[in-house]
């Protein structure tokens, strides 16, 4: 082996030269180091000091972060929750869910309506929680009520016979209410007048997934007009005659019918029959401006003095999913994969693992309901021409 040494007299020179080259390779670690890291995509993440140091009242001192205010472009959007007083720790989870998972990088504002005054404890649990600003609403009460031309005795007879035949919510006057007032009031409200776009949010829900994008410019940006997490089979026997009320109207309204609708979602045989599919309600992102037009408008009063809310037991999902595959072009509903979604019973879950995991969405893809038989995300995904993720025929 090759002896190195150093020529006499140079021993300061050499030392000087390898001090300096360590101090800079600890500077450019330091830096390095401290300034950035590098996420599982491979992009460059900055960080910078935004905690500030606080005293508390038991004299500790903490180090608190401080998230900066989102000043980029925003849709003029809102979540809607329409809920009770009694429902205000059941609600608390869905809507740390949403902050946690979206809204604290957004800011969006948040609007709460009831059919009675909210209570002080509901409006400072909630508005401390939410990142926007919070807003409270009462329902009026010719929204949350028998309109005149319902006939009592017949509806009471209606709720008795579903009672004896166990059927779901049959006997519920309030349920009944809250359709009729979800399907064709809750976009009528004045707390709503100033937004285009809405994410309906309910008690005991959970995100599974991060959202690292404006959801509501996505709508916006892509021409989409409604957007759904889980789709599902309807319960006939509360909507015997939704769809014969339905092909009344388009009789009335051709013109209403839009000549790339998604009729091949709700029905397997060009419109005759009902299959049953919906979009489940519980979770929506849509325009409000779609059910503010004169389509969704005359739709929705031709049923409300059908009477079916009442005398039968129609419900808002059924409703809004029949309007949306029918009047918007179908190019314009989008099913929202990569969001993890969950309300009881049911889980939508992403199946691709890159995706789940860059968006540290916290479930078992096992469970995905997507493409269980009993959902209607198969016949969404084929008569769409989408394709399916890798694996899913194992969930059928």
């Amino acid at each position: 082996m090759t002896k190195f040494s150093i020529p006499p007299g140079r021993e300061q020179f050499y030392k000087r030269i390898g001090i300096c080259i360590i101090a800079a390779i600890t500077l450019f670690v330091i830096f390095h180091g401290a300034s950035s890291s590098s996420d599982s995509i491979g992009s460059t993440r900055f960080t910078s000091d935004v905690s500030v140091s606080v005293k508390g009242k038991n004299g500790y001192k903490y180090r608190r972060i401080d998230y900066p205010k989102y000043t980029g472009p925003k849709e003029k959007a809102t979540f809607v929750t329409l809920a009770r007083n009694s429902d205000l720790y059941s609600l608390v989870e869905s809507i740390k869910a949403v902050e946690d998972r979206f809204n604290h990088k957004f800011q969006y504002d948040w609007v709460f309506l009831n059919d009675a005054e909210f209570s002080d404890e509901f409006k400072n649990v909630t508005s401390n929680l939410i990142s926007g600003k919070t807003k409270y609403g009462v329902v009026p009460h010719e929204h949350w009520s028998f309109p005149p031309w319902i006939d009592q005795d017949k509806a009471a007879k209606v709720r008795d016979e579903m009672r004896e035949k166990k059927i779901i919510y049959g006997d519920s006057i309030s349920y009944r209410h809250m359709c009729r007032f979800e399907s064709g009031f809750f976009y009528r409200h004045p707390l709503l007048d100033e937004y285009d776009w809405y994410w309906r949010v309910e008690p005991d829900i959970k995100l599974h997934c991060d959202i690292d994008y404006d959801i509501f410019k996505f709508m916006a940006d892509n021409g989409k007009k409604y957007g759904f997490t889980i789709s599902i089979h309807e319960y006939m026997d509360t909507i015997p005659t939704l769809w014969d009320t339905t092909k009344e109207f388009l009789k009335l309204h051709p013109e209403f019918l839009n000549k790339n609708s998604m009729l091949d979602f709700v029905s397997d045989d060009e419109g005759e029959s009902y299959n049953s599919c919906h979009f489940w309600s519980n979770f929506e992102i849509a325009s409000l401006n779609f059910w503010r037009g004169p389509a969704y408008t005359a739709y929705f009063d031709f049923l409300d003095k059908n009477g079916g809310f009442f005398y039968e037991r129609w419900g808002d999902a059924p409703v809004h999913s029949i309007a949306a595959a029918l009047f918007l072009d179908r190019n314009e509903i989008h099913h929202f994969g990569d969001l993890g979604y969950f309300h009881a019973p049911f889980h939508q879950c992403p199946l691709d693992e890159s995706l789940r995991l860059q968006n540290k969405c916290a479930c078992d893809p096992k469970h995905d309901f997507t493409w269980n038989a009993f959902s209607c995300g198969v016949k969404y995904y084929n008569v769409n021409h989408l394709k399916k993720p890798k694996g899913w025929e194992a969930l059928v």
